[in-house]
């Protein structure tokens, strides 16, 4: 801990001086405040990493010094001191923001464990701040990240169309991120300060899903015991998300239709209509122009829908947002575990890379959840990998010149046995050849790649 500084906050100069000594004992900058209102003075004029504070202090309490923080330097970890008898206190301070508590009276090296993990946790929340700031502001756009060129295509086309009232319909594969699209093109416009309401609709039934978008008065069936707003007016003056719109029954297809042709919607069991002020977006996974084709989603619906069309490319498709992506999500999960694992191994990076992520966003997403949750150090290795990453061999591509069958043969073998640590025998086996072929292979390459039957 290279001179993190440290605030104690006591009203007792004996435990203030112990904590003093024990800090600068372990190589901390320490200062001292008698009171919250000393503290929070201190704080303002000096950048501290944690800050050490007793809870019963006279004046004002170490949990009214924890609010006026929370204000002044929201990251700043606070840890509380606390007799026994006021655990439950300081329970109440973790609801409301502090980091942790040390029970009176403890013993010297619990107050340095506790304040290790809030510096490990400073740091990771610096290092996520770092790899934002890093990243190109023409790589990012709100949450999404793409170095692309397909994805800044998909950047442009949302700030050329985010203002005006447009129906959007977004497609792309399950995991790309398409409600975070939909997200985006809300905050971007000037429907902002209005709210933004995604529904599936493929996991309701037809009946429940036209009382969820359109309301219900009283009684209008068994259960309904009060009127009932629906999400269309909900979502007035916003944005409203209809994901897996390809989903939807033929019925409630002709309710959507005529929603979209009138903006106005009638309750379930009224028969007045209600204007409606929103902007819908939908998404879906689907092909849907098959889907109108065989007789299953209706072509005046999809026009309507597919006003502006927003395609998020799959992962597999766009290689160089993999590693940028994975960073992030690296450090995200990283701060959420409370873990102080900050980067990727070249081995790991190279193996993310050779991966074709079916799950696309959403499945790069967990595998960096589990590398941290797994891992045992500061580097997410090959090993924390899930075992489908990990076995994952680079696919065949012919984006340049034309190569020689023996020349690609020769990289493909070399990628595999580098794949299997050099184990020839597993390399033979999954290759489908003879370990004297194999071995017959490697020499000719001229490379020594650990021992035959390794």
């Amino acid at each position: 801990m290279a001179q993190r500084s440290v605030l104690v906050v006591d009203d007792d100069a004996a435990m203030r001086e112990m904590l003093l000594s024990l800090l600068e004992e372990h190589g901390l900058a320490a200062q001292a405040a008698r009171s919250a209102r000393e503290a929070v003075e201190r704080v303002r004029e000096t950048e501290f990493d944690a800050v050490l504070s007793d809870i019963r202090m006279p004046e004002r309490t170490g949990l009214e010094l924890l609010g006026e923080l929370r204000d002044v330097r929201p990251d700043l970890p606070v840890i509380l001191m606390t007799a026994f008898g006021s655990i439950d206190s300081a329970v109440e301070a973790m609801r409301v923001g502090a980091f942790d508590y040390i029970t009176k009276p403890f013993k010297r090296d619990e107050v340095m464990v506790v304040l290790e993990r809030a510096f490990s946790q400073r740091a990771l929340e610096e290092e996520n701040r770092r790899l934002r700031r890093a990243v190109d502001q023409t790589s990012a756009f709100g949450d999404l990240i793409g170095r692309s060129p397909a994805m800044r295509e998909l950047f442009a086309l949302i700030r050329k169309i985010a203002d005006n009232r447009s129906s959007v319909l977004i497609t792309g594969e399950s995991g790309t991120g398409k409600e975070l699209i939909a997200q985006l093109v809300h905050d971007e416009s000037t429907r902002a300060p209005g709210p933004f309401i995604a529904v599936n609709c493929g996991a309701i039934t037809e009946s429940l899903l036209e009382s969820e978008l359109f309301g219900h008065a009283r009684g209008a069936f068994t259960g309904a015991a009060q009127d009932r707003v629906g999400l269309f007016e909900a979502a007035n003056g916003g944005s409203l998300l209809l994901d897996e719109i390809g989903d939807v029954s033929p019925g409630m297809q002709v309710k959507l239709l005529r929603a979209l042709q009138e903006r106005e919607i009638r309750r379930v069991g009224e028969n007045k209509s209600r204007p409606v002020n929103v902007r819908v977006m939908s998404a879906t996974n689907r092909e849907l122009v098959a889907d109108i084709a065989a007789g299953r989603f209706r072509k005046d619906l999809y026009y309507r829908l597919n006003v502006v069309q927003l395609h998020v490319p799959p992962l597999r498709n766009r290689r160089e947002d993999i590693l940028p992506l994975a960073r992030v999500l690296l450090v995200d999960a990283a701060a959420r575990l409370k873990r102080p694992v900050t980067a990727l191994s070249p081995r790991a990076a190279d193996q993310l890379l050779r991966y074709d992520w079916p799950g696309n966003v959403r499945e790069l997403e967990n595998a960096m959840e589990r590398a941290v949750a797994l891992g045992h150090a500061n580097l997410v290795e090959l090993d924390d990998l899930p075992e489908e990453v990990r076995q994952a061999i680079p696919t065949p591509s012919v984006s340049g010149p034309v190569r020689a069958l023996d020349e690609i043969e020769k990289d493909y073998i070399l990628a595999v046995l580098d794949l299997n640590g050099g184990n020839q025998t597993r390399t033979a086996q999954q290759l489908g050849i003879g370990s004297a072929t194999l071995y017959r292979k490697l020499k000719s390459y001229g490379v020594v790649r650990g021992t035959r039957g390794e």
